[in-house]
């Protein structure tokens, strides 16, 4: 055997073990989060998409010839987009396999999601990246900017400048940037963006952050009606399907749980202790820690980070109906209320915590710091420190894209809920809340 032929054979068995681990582990989790009690009817699609991507490793669906433009950030606008005629694909994947593949590449202390990038780069087996026209790349943090580095060989790539502040000169460049991305884009998709097409885009996102508005109100109701895990797949599929396709999937999800209170059907009578997720993004399949936390006796009630709720939260605002007034409101949209670390002042994201605290009558907050993120990791103690004067517990946990790390944070979670058990145990039950 020749040492070319030699070297084919090996790449072969290389590929089989990965792409053997990666569906294993994904079908794996994807099976836990189906075997919790309480999943609301229409469930379905959203299982299927995230069986799709990880599972069987497939393409995302989309209309024959339609280009997928691959981000790595919630600050990339859709709505611009799907004006170009392709779809978006949010890149920022939790994969353990293509994880331990990249720590042989990259850096020992590089973050998992650069191990990762590293890991797929280096397979070329994950469809939903190697099907990439283009890839946009906010540079939130350095990491992202290996990240650029590191795909710039094979893909072409645009990195977007994200400013340390909101004032007006950086939204004026941000602006700038969202005019490139626009050409950009229409060089690769060989369509032009116009005011129809791109007021087709709002129209899109928007319907899908309607009905996550009316999920988001079902969410905090009392008893409870979906658990938080179930939640996190329903939103971690909204990266693999267009806008308007998970926005029917998700009013079916609302038509269930309305039907739900009218039934009095809930996920459980008990008062589970109410968990809020902030932090470093969970991504599937790395959803250890949701797992864990509603196996172990308590609900996530809340998910600030931005592959939750916060990704789709916030609604483009046009105040000026022109085109230039639209892409103003998409500057606006992704700078001025987006409660991201990358900031220099962040003084808006304790009040978002606080706030959500107060809506989702949070017990207690688990504060997600994946390894080597630097970013979330600063401003644990400042947020330790804020919602301790509300008498709010707070745990830091940190974790990687694998296993190893799961009794150790098994351990953790319980003693945390344990502990937010203790606190309410004197205090009378809580006021069920209907109100809708």
């Amino acid at each position: 055997m020749t040492e070319t032929k030699k070297s084919e054979t090996l790449k072969q068995r290389q590929d089989k073990r990965f792409i053997n681990k990666e569906t294993q582990t994904a079908a794996k989790y994807l099976r836990r989060m189906k075997e919790l009690s309480g999943a609301p009817e229409g469930m379905e699609p959203f299982y299927r998409t995230l069986e799709r991507i990880y599972v069987n490793m497939e393409h995302i669906e989309k209309k024959p010839g339609q280009k997928t433009i691959g981000t790595y950030c919630v600050m990339t606008p859709p709505e611009l987009i799907y004006a170009a005629g392709a779809v978006p694909v949010k890149l920022c994947s939790g994969n353990y396999t293509a994880f331990s593949v990249g720590e042989n590449v990259a850096p020992r202390d590089a973050c998992p999601l650069v191990k990762a990038v590293a890991g797929f780069k280096q397979t070329g087996l994950m469809p939903i990246y190697e099907d990439c026209s283009m890839m946009v790349i906010p540079i939130t943090c350095d990491c992202k900017k290996k990240i650029a580095g590191m795909l710039s060989d094979s893909c072409e790539i645009m990195t977007m400048h994200i400013p340390a502040s909101r004032d007006d000169d950086d939204i004026d460049e941000y602006i700038r940037q969202l005019y490139e991305l626009m050409e950009r884009l229409e060089n690769v998709t060989g369509n032009r963006i116009t005011y129809e097409s791109l007021a087709e885009g709002f129209r899109k996102v928007g319907y899908a952050q309607y009905e996550l508005s009316e999920f988001i109100k079902l969410k905090k109701q009392l008893p409870y009606l979906i658990r938080g895990t179930h939640a996190m797949a329903i939103l971690n599929s909204s990266s693999y399907m267009p806008a308007d396709v998970w926005g029917k999937a998700l009013h079916r999800i609302n038509t269930s749980l309305k039907n739900n209170i009218s039934e009095k059907k809930t996920v459980t009578s008990k008062r589970l202790p109410r968990i809020m997720l902030t932090g470093s993004p969970i991504v599937f399949p790395n959803i250890k820690i949701p797992l864990l936390i509603e196996e172990m006796g308590g609900i996530v009630a809340g998910d600030e980070t931005c592959m939750g709720e916060r990704g789709l939260w916030d609604p483009a605002v046009i105040t000026d109906d022109s085109f230039d007034g639209m892409i103003r409101a998409l500057a606006n949209r992704a700078l001025r209320p987006c409660p991201c670390p990358t900031f220099a002042d962040n003084s808006q994201r304790i009040y978002r915590l606080k706030q959500l605290i107060k809506e989702n009558q949070i017990q207690g907050v688990i504060y997600h710091v994946l390894r080597g993120c630097l970013v979330y990791d600063h401003e644990y103690k400042r947020i330790e420190e804020e919602l301790g004067k509300l008498g709010i517990p707070v745990i830091r946990l940190e974790s990687d894209y694998n296993e190893e790390d799961i009794e150790q944070l098994r351990i953790r979670i319980e003693a945390f809920i344990e502990l937010i058990k203790l606190k309410q145990a004197p205090e009378k039950a809580a006021p069920v809340r209907r109100s809708f």
